[in-house]
């Protein structure tokens, strides 16, 4: 199957999950902390996780042995989808912008990568009827789907939707009107949520390819540097940059700014250290994989070497 039907698969299966998030924004009171199990996001999930589990076993049937790693990456990226759409980091998020952000990091750094990671579009796949896989499959192969694919998965086009959302919705203008929107809110996550999962389609698939090693090690770094520069942006901030957080904050005993204050580090240390994780670990591979082809490189040479001289 090809990568761009297996990316459409797993983006629809993941945006619908998070469709039809709202919160009521009216209410500026002290909410539960507890979780709420709402059905316009809990059902979304389940029925998710049920037609991966049909999947699974329609794949069982038919192959000797089934990854088991792939299922590992799906099943926490689902719990990481949950943790962030249900449990009480979401009703929180509505009056603390660190626990916003805390959301927002584990939509785009846990949640996404896992996701692609587990290729769910292979199971997903098989739990639909015979017809409907053809169907979904012949998508790769329409003209103007391939050159919209091939735009929007390049290194280049998933780092440049991937900054373009994070920096936009970060706005004042935009991401108070996500607070007081229900629409716009679903939107600002379906845009992290969906930029962040090719992001990390094109640096897991193309690292050997169009990309390579130093051009993927280039690929992380500069997020890093950019999501870095914003949240230090929030941190050093001398006022506070979302108002409805200046009336909800201090039922927290924080004061708006420093609310915006925690939520900046929290953008700026901990999501810029994982990825400047990810660079070090591809440095590594790059590293090791010079070695190898020089070992190769010095082995033919002799091989050469040996022939010439008999």
């Amino acid at each position: 199957m090809q990568w761009r039907t297996k990316f459409v698969m797993i983006t629809v299966a993941t945006s619908a999950s998070i469709l039809p998030l709202w919160a009521d924004s009216s209410s500026r009171e002290i909410r539960s902390t507890g979780w709420t199990w709402p059905p316009y996001i809990i059902v979304p999930l389940v029925v998710t996780a049920l037609l991966y589990a049909v999947g699974i076993s329609r794949m069982r049937r038919r192959a000797s042995r089934i990854q088991i790693l792939p299922i590992a990456f799906f099943a926490a990226g689902w719990s990481s989808l949950l943790l962030a759409l249900d449990s009480p980091v979401h009703e929180i998020s509505e009056q603390l912008f660190w626990v916003h952000m805390t959301q927002h990091e584990i939509l785009m750094l846990i949640s996404a990568p896992l996701l692609v990671l587990s290729q769910p579009a292979g199971p997903l796949l098989w739990a639909l009827p015979q017809n409907w896989r053809v169907r979904v499959g012949a998508i790769g192969n329409i003209k103007i789907f391939n050159r919209g694919w091939l735009l929007i998965s390049a290194p280049l086009g998933a780092w440049l939707f991937h900054a373009i959302a994070l920096w936009a919705w970060h706005a004042p203008v935009l991401f108070i009107a996500a607070l007081e929107n229900d629409a716009i809110h679903a939107a600002q996550h379906i845009s992290f949520l969906g930029t962040a999962l090719l992001f990390w389609w094109a640096l897991f698939h193309e690292h050997g390819g169009r990309l390579g090693y130093g051009g993927a090690i280039l690929y992380v770094f500069t997020t890093a540097i950019h999501t870095s520069v914003l949240g230090a942006w929030l941190t050093f901030s001398a006022q506070a940059w979302y108002a409805p957080y200046l009336r909800t904050a201090p039922l927290w005993n924080l004061t708006g700014l420093e609310d915006q204050q925690l939520g900046g580090l929290i953008m700026w240390i901990p999501a810029g250290t994982l990825l400047t994780i990810v660079a070090l670990v591809l440095l590594g591979k790059w590293i090791k994989h010079s070695e190898k082809r020089w070992e190769y490189t010095g082995t033919a040479a002799l091989i050469r070497a040996s022939a010439g001289v008999k």
